[in-house]
């Protein structure tokens, strides 16, 4: 696999860990009631918050998952001349 077709592969793999992960944030986060620091009738507004932290907290978790990843893979690299 050449030089471009192996930054391609790890694009796609990165837009798609962090779209999984800001689901699976998403989902995390329905079971928070975060409406109860809200005034009543804030609906978008409430709304626009669980998706606001569901992609920080995806984003996040996403990029640990493939430092872990990315590191990992380098770690054989210690045992090396």
């Amino acid at each position: 696999m050449d030089v471009y077709q192996t930054m391609g592969v790890q694009a796609a793999i990165g837009i798609f860990s962090h779209i999984l992960f800001i689901v699976i944030a998403f989902y995390a986060l329905q079971a928070v009631r975060i409406e109860v620091v809200f005034k009543k009738g804030k609906t978008f507004q409430i709304q626009l918050m669980y998706i606001l932290l569901s992609i920080v907290l995806g984003y996040t978790v996403s990029n640990f998952f493939l430092d872990f990843t990315g590191l990992s893979q380098r770690l054989p690299y210690i045992f090396s001349k």
